[in-house]
């Protein structure tokens, strides 16, 4: 590459890493005078690339907001984080619009890689492995998400249709207070403005996302992602567990999070009321067993007699000779 052309990519790394650049700091950087550095950028604007100048004491250069997103000039370590961002978010499920986005974006990293950088993003990933299954996640619309998110920062109301797991679909109007990535998908939690009750939706069950007029306020000592995981352990299931467990809060999170299940304080000394809702039982004896502190199941009886029996099983495994 001649080092003009070379030195012009270097200029556009240098606005990238955000900020002003006087043209002084310019020229030094770049080993000319101040004359090619104006050059230079005149040959940026030429390619389209979003080049501001700003005038006064402190002036020189910075980068504006573009039509289209420049071209990019990242160090070995930065395309590294950006790979490996793209497949950790394709593996947990942390990706809009399908996989068709974060596929075309990491082959156009990949395809300018040096060779010395491609062959250690190879071998990366040929060593890296996973302790969950491939992401098989319905993926929210980006421009749902996008919509929510300034719903979110402008605190203005959001109309939407909704799909519920049932299949039934519903027009709903919502005063959006946060959007919660957990376990792999996308929740957006608010009140709804037609019922005022607090509720959770899966962004890859909305459709039409709009913003409305109007305002509303936050809620004081609001926690969205708190809300999230609070809401799956008080959601309605077929059973309702009631336990006192003799330990402390950090061993039963251990085994029961705050998605599960809420703590309360017990009237005795060192126990805990343990609540949650679940549409199943059979999990609940093993995890009991693996907390190793005494513990009094108060209801269902249907659990009672689960963990009776899976004590007498686990009796009968230790004796057998």
């Amino acid at each position: 590459m001649p080092k003009p052309a070379g030195r012009v990519l270097t200029l556009l790394e240098l606005l990238q890493s955000g900020g002003t650049r006087t043209v002084a700091e310019l020229a030094e950087r770049l080993g000319v005078d101040g004359r090619t550095v104006r050059r230079y950028v005149g040959q940026l604007i030429d390619l389209d690339v979003p080049v501001e100048s700003v005038r006064g004491r402190y002036g020189g250069y910075r980068l504006g907001p573009g039509h289209r997103l420049p071209p990019l000039m990242l160090s070995d370590d930065e395309a590294l984080a950006v790979l490996l961002g793209l497949l950790a978010g394709r593996r947990t499920g942390l990706v809009t619009a399908g996989h068709t986005a974060s596929e075309t974006a990491t082959a156009k990293i990949r395809r300018v890689l040096p060779q010395r950088v491609a062959r250690r993003l190879d071998a990366l990933l040929d060593s890296l492995a996973f302790t969950d299954r491939p992401g098989g996640f319905d993926t929210p619309d980006a421009d749902v998400l996008l919509t929510l998110a300034d719903a979110v920062s402008h605190c203005r109301p959001v109309a939407m249709r909704y799909t519920g797991g049932d299949g039934r679909r519903s027009e709903r109007t919502l005063h959006a207070y946060g959007i919660v990535a957990h376990a792999g998908r996308w929740y957006v939690t608010g009140q709804d403005a037609d019922s005022g009750a607090d509720r959770t939706f899966r962004l890859d069950r909305i459709a039409d996302a709009r913003t409305l007029p109007g305002s509303f306020e936050l809620p004081e000592g609001l926690d969205p992602a708190q809300r999230v995981v609070s809401g799956f352990a008080t959601a309605e299931y077929r059973y309702e567990v009631a336990l006192r467990i003799q330990g402390t809060t950090e061993q039963i999170r251990a085994r029961l999070p705050a998605s599960v299940a809420t703590l309360e304080q017990s009237d005795e000394e060192g126990w805990l009321r343990v609540r949650l809702r679940a549409e199943h039982l059979d999990w609940l004896p093993p995890v009991l067993a693996s907390l190793d502190c005494p513990f009094v199941i108060e209801s269902p009886e249907e659990l009672r007699t689960l963990t009776t029996d899976f004590a007498a099983r686990l009796t009968a495994y230790a004796s057998h000779p």
